[in-house]
């Protein structure tokens, strides 16, 4: 797996995430919620699946 999220995205998916599993386990949304750890296993490994799909990539292009 080639890494295709780059650091605002993986910082934005934590911080929403972690926000919704939050939420979720307080009652103020429904079960829903648990998508967040979806957005924390892919920002702690860089890597979303639906990305190439769409043809999307937030990296930067490496200098080598």
């Amino acid at each position: 797996m080639k890494a295709n999220v780059g650091g605002i995205d993986r910082v934005l998916r934590a911080v929403l995430g972690a926000i919704l599993i939050g939420l979720t386990l307080s009652g103020a949304i429904g079960a829903w919620g648990w998508i967040g750890l979806v957005l924390l296993g892919t920002a702690a490994v860089g890597f979303c699946p639906l990305y190439p799909l769409i043809g999307l990539n937030t990296c930067r292009a490496s200098k080598t």
